[in-house]
């Protein structure tokens, strides 16, 4: 994922801004292990392979 992205990210649920936090960086490509967070209602979506997963917890769940 690529760290200007975070412009136009926005949380899937309730549309609040997203902390980018990176444990494994190339540049400014995120590689693995990061994590977006929404700072409004506390939802973690991970960072795989460079891909964000935005889906919703109830969503991943079924």
């Amino acid at each position: 994922m690529r760290k200007n992205l975070m412009e136009i990210l926005c949380c899937p649920v309730c549309k609040g801004e997203l902390d980018l936090t990176v444990t494994e960086e190339s540049g400014e490509e995120v590689l693995e292990g990061g994590t977006l967070r929404c700072a409004a209602c506390r939802v973690d979506y991970p960072i795989s392979e460079g891909i964000p997963n935005l889906l919703p917890e109830t969503v991943c769940e079924d």
